[in-house]
């Protein structure tokens, strides 16, 4: 094949994870999430994409030559279906489509090589409706295990690590994603306008075997640890950003491992670059002096003016309640850490974040 034909070659590409800089074209299909407009310094148009599918997110760029790509996804009311051609350019170390081609695959189109369960998340039918540019989180975790059914070795490494530690052998349990489970993950927008409609926290959240669930509030979706993982990482997907408090050294690493022991995939990497804002903005690493005094979330609120999230329960009473089937009470108690985490956020991105080069 020589230098022209390889050049002419157009490429349909498995998925938009497969996509790399070639001399050749690609063909691909994705969700288009976002259309903005803008201009060069020249004063001449061009448009940002947000481009997705179940193996990645990456953005497109259509420039005013690509005349017939721009009006059509200028036209176009995303999230929408797309089939794209352009050539792959790394920008800032990120993958960019500059697309030469662009057409919204209609409700009754079939093209081929099209699929559309790869294109949107399953698991986002639990929650499409809670999908925000800021996703703010906070976890509850109980013992998932009898600890006479441990194997001997394992039951010794247990009692062992609670004996260093100085905790009761369940504590450590309910602490450590070999031996726990995430029974409710609380989920609020950051950047919702306090007492809006926007500005409410949802909980997800895994009952006691056995124990079923009356005059379930609006508020708490029920399902399994499974289905709530694949959630949040669907979720995660769709953020920009997620916010923790102390996320890094305990959230994350929970949900990442009981993820990789129920065999789903980690989809968005909150753990690379500790001291990043993005994709995951940990506000303890932001407002905790590393270590020079006490950091807990309710002394952070106390000190910023903010109403404490700590009530009739703390993490102690966690599993007690949960084996007493007390979901709904432990729900409560999970979202109240979540609306005083989006209180320390706002708080911090009015008077900090926007202030810094790396947060824009």
């Amino acid at each position: 094949m020589n230098d022209d034909e390889q050049k002419q070659r157009i490429v349909l590409a498995p998925n938009l994870a497969a996509l790399e800089p070639a001399e050749h074209e690609w063909d691909c299909f994705a969700q288009l999430r976002s259309v903005k407009e803008l201009e060069t310094r020249q004063g001449k148009p061009y448009l940002v994409l947000e481009l997705a599918d179940l193996h990645a997110v990456i953005e497109g760029k259509v420039w005013d030559s690509a005349d017939g790509a721009m009006a059509a996804a200028r036209a176009a009311a995303p999230p929408v279906f797309v089939k794209l051609r352009g050539r792959i350019k790394m920008w800032n170390d990120q993958k960019q489509l500059v697309v030469e081609r662009l057409k919204v695959i209609d409700a009754d189109e079939r093209p081929a090589g099209f699929d559309p369960d790869q294109l949107v998340d399953p698991a986002l039918q639990y929650v499409e409706d809670l999908i925000c540019r800021t996703l703010v989180f906070d976890i509850e975790t109980v013992p998932a295990l009898d600890r006479r059914e441990l194997p001997p070795t394992v039951a010794e490494a247990l009692s062992d690590n609670a004996a260093k530690k100085e905790m009761d052998t369940s504590a450590v349990m309910g602490m450590s994603p070999f031996f726990g489970k995430v029974v409710s993950l609380a989920i609020g927008d950051g950047d919702a306008e306090p007492g809006s409609d926007d500005d409410q926290v949802t909980v997800l959240a895994v009952p006691p075997d056995g124990v079923e669930i009356h005059d379930c509030p609006e508020w708490l979706r029920l399902m399994s640890e499974p289905d709530l993982l694949r959630a949040f990482w669907a979720l995660c997907s769709k953020a920009e950003v997620v916010v923790s408090y102390n996320g890094r050294g305990f959230d994350v690493p929970f949900v990442v491992t009981r993820s990789l022991i129920w065999d789903i995939p980690a989809r968005v990497d909150l753990v690379s670059g500790r001291w990043s804002l993005k994709p995951h903005l940990d506000l303890f690493e932001l407002v905790s002096q590393r270590g020079r005094g006490p950091s807990k979330l309710d002394v952070v609120c106390w000190a910023l003016g903010i109403e404490s999230p700590k009530g009739v329960m703390d993490g102690s009473m966690v599993a007690p309640a949960y084996a007493r089937g007390e979901i709904v009470e432990i729900a409560e108690y999970n979202a109240h850490d979540v609306r005083a985490t989006s209180a320390v956020y706002r708080k911090c991105r009015d008077l900090i974040l926007r202030y810094r080069a790396d947060w824009r």
